[in-house]
């Protein structure tokens, strides 16, 4: 399963069959409210492993027109064009986010790093430090506890989390999100970081 899960053709069938409990249907409370205190609308975003990608229309419809897309399943990425079919095509990046290139003032996502195994996230907190500017910043909404089956989504903690990016990253803001849909309330953590200089 683990080695699965890192295949396209994996998510690709969540999708098809309906898996994806993930999926709240529209932009999460704590990721609207973080894009809607935002002021400078010409910010590079880099949205990763963006599935429906609620969080990439919601930028985009709000002004932020250098928002873009990653994600390495077709299925999702199809899905996205068929309900947005006005978002620019250049700005689909259909890949791998670990092998993908370019700067960003901002890497904005929600339960991404959930998708992975504790053990494989070090590669992902190396890959955000990776594609942002100097003194840009991460926005993420994970899960805060552990799921009582064998992933995904996989659980963590806070502990977990500030280990992971203590060494390249200041820790703005790392706390239980209060204003979660209601069946995540007191579940989810939501956490600002900005890159280290240097």
């Amino acid at each position: 399963m683990v080695m699965e899960i890192f295949s396209p053709e994996y998510w690709d069938r969540q999708y098809q069959e309906g898996k994806t409990g993930w999926d709240i249907g529209y932009v999460s409370p704590p990721i609207k409210e973080y894009i809607d205190q935002l002021t400078d609308k010409s910010l590079n975003i880099l949205v990763p492993g963006a599935g429906s990608a609620w969080e990439v229309e919601y930028l985009f419809n709000n002004d932020f027109k250098n928002t873009f897309l990653l994600d390495f399943s077709a299925e999702s990425i199809r899905r996205f064009r068929e309900r947005y079919p006005d978002f620019p095509e250049d700005h689909i990046l259909f890949e791998d986010f670990f092998e993908h290139t370019g700067q960003y003032d901002r890497i904005i996502e929600q339960t991404f790093i959930t998708s992975f195994p504790p053990q494989h996230r070090r590669a992902f907190a190396r890959k955000v430090y990776e594609l942002l500017k100097p003194g840009g910043k991460f926005a993420g909404l994970m899960f805060n506890h552990e799921f009582p089956f064998d992933g995904p989504p996989f659980g963590g903690t806070k502990k977990e989390y500030v280990h992971l990016f203590k060494e390249g990253f200041v820790i703005e803001t790392m706390e239980i999100a209060y204003n979660s849909i209601k069946p995540r309330k007191g579940r989810e953590l939501f956490m600002v970081l900005r890159k280290k200089s240097g």
